[in-house]
């Protein structure tokens, strides 16, 4: 096996941790629409094996560079299989099923359920219909606008230290860009004092991103 193929494994297997992002926000979703229903241990157990499935991906790209980059002399490669085996072993043996609950995603899954709890528990049968037409029409009210683009979000991140919100690949691709300049990423909106964005402050909006799509889904009505 050469490094090159083993550049190439690791790439696919970012490119697989894509997948699993968007398979969990699909989960959360559904959760969220079986929120009335109060089942949603199944889709809590489904998140947090996404969870534990992209911490060990984590893991792994982590183990596979820091061996290969060990690697001096063509022959070491032969025994590149075992030693990123031990280590991997090694490192996952000490991590806690606990700490999935603090995954990006897990808590995002979290705070989208207790909110969409939280607005059934407030609902009655008899209002559930009105209050679809209320909200539709306070949708069309509700700016959807990334500040970076200057079009609708599609995957809506929130910032937790000043609130504002962004669609996630331009925020990420921002982020990047200052990092190579050697710069700090500044808030985009406009008058906003947040001159240090981090990937690490952003949170995904699951409740904004079905919002967005409602407005979408009536639009589309009309």
């Amino acid at each position: 096996m050469s490094l090159s193929a083993v550049h190439g494994t690791l790439t696919s297997l970012k490119s697989c941790q894509a997948d699993i992002g968007t398979g969990m926000d699909i989960v959360t979703d559904v959760a969220m629409d079986l929120a009335e229903a109060q089942g949603n241990d199944l889709m809590e157990a489904m998140i947090l094996e996404c969870a534990r499935l992209d911490r060990e991906i984590n893991y792994f790209v982590d183990v596979v560079q820091q061996v290969t980059a060990e690697v001096r002399q063509p022959e070491a490669m032969f025994s590149l299989s075992a030693k990123v085996k031990e280590q991997f072993t090694e490192r996952t043996a000490r991590l806690s099923d606990a700490d999935l609950h603090s995954h990006q995603k897990v808590v995002a899954f979290k705070d989208s359920i207790k909110n969409s709890l939280n607005q059934v528990s407030q609902e009655s049968a008899e209002n559930l219909e009105e209050l679809d037409e209320d909200i539709a029409v306070t949708l069309s009210q509700v700016n959807f606008t990334c500040p970076l683009t200057q079009v609708e979000m599609v995957n809506p991140v929130k910032n937790k230290k000043c609130n504002h919100h962004y669609d996630e690949g331009a925020i990420l691709g921002l982020i990047k860009t200052r990092q190579s300049q050697k710069k700090k990423c500044r808030c985009p909106v406009v008058g906003c004092g947040n001159a240090d964005v981090r990937e690490s402050d952003l949170i995904p909006d699951q409740m904004l991103r079905r919002k967005i799509q409602s407005q979408k889904r009536n639009n589309n009505r009309t």
